[in-house]
């Protein structure tokens, strides 16, 4: 269980590719009872146009930093027989769209590794779930598509309530869920 004389949050600016600064990281904590990982970012742009190097990014980003999060958060949450991770997908995940094959190939992967720890950690007081949201109604999306289309997505505040409850104890019960939260999309 979590403890609440514990501080709530830390930011601490990492290089979370570097699997020796997650290990230091995740290590600084007494206890690690949650991981959500919001780590992602895309790239649009024609498959056939796409090159290697911006793949290699999506991947780096979207995944590696996923799987080094969650695999040494893991190790923490194991020794203390509780956690909840949440990672963060995306529609596309699940309804690739053109334009968008190397972010769409790395949040799938991102919804695999969280669907496996949820199968690998059965029967023990740790969940993994992902969330799949749609476009996120942010400034920067009602710029570039405009403020009616992105406001048919998804709030931010909506979409923490959603990871909020995934991290925590009222979802114990819930294991190994990709939650789509597309809005009006």
């Amino acid at each position: 269980m979590p403890s609440s004389n514990l501080p709530r949050l830390t930011l601490i600016d990492a290089d979370l590719l570097d699997e020796a600064t997650v290990i230091s990281l995740v290590n600084q904590m007494p206890r690690v009872d949650g991981l959500i990982h919001l780590v992602g970012g895309f790239a649009m742009g024609p498959t056939a146009d796409y090159s290697f190097r911006d793949w290699k990014q999506a991947f780096d980003l979207n995944v590696n930093t996923a799987f080094l999060l969650c695999k040494h958060s893991l190790k923490k949450m194991q020794a203390q027989n509780y956690g909840r991770i949440v990672t963060i997908g995306s529609r596309g995940a699940v309804e690739p769209v053109g334009q968008l094959a190397a972010y769409c190939a790395s949040k799938a992967a991102v919804v695999a590794l969280t669907k496996a720890i949820a199968d690998e950690t059965k029967g023990t007081n740790i969940t993994a779930n992902i969330v799949l949201p749609s476009v996120i109604d942010t400034p920067t999306n009602r710029q570039t598509m405009g403020v009616e289309q992105s406001q048919r997505g998804v709030t931010p505040e909506s979409l923490a309530e959603v990871i909020c409850f995934l991290a925590s104890e009222a979802a114990q019960d819930i294991r190994g869920a990709a939650v789509p939260v597309y809005g009006s999309l």
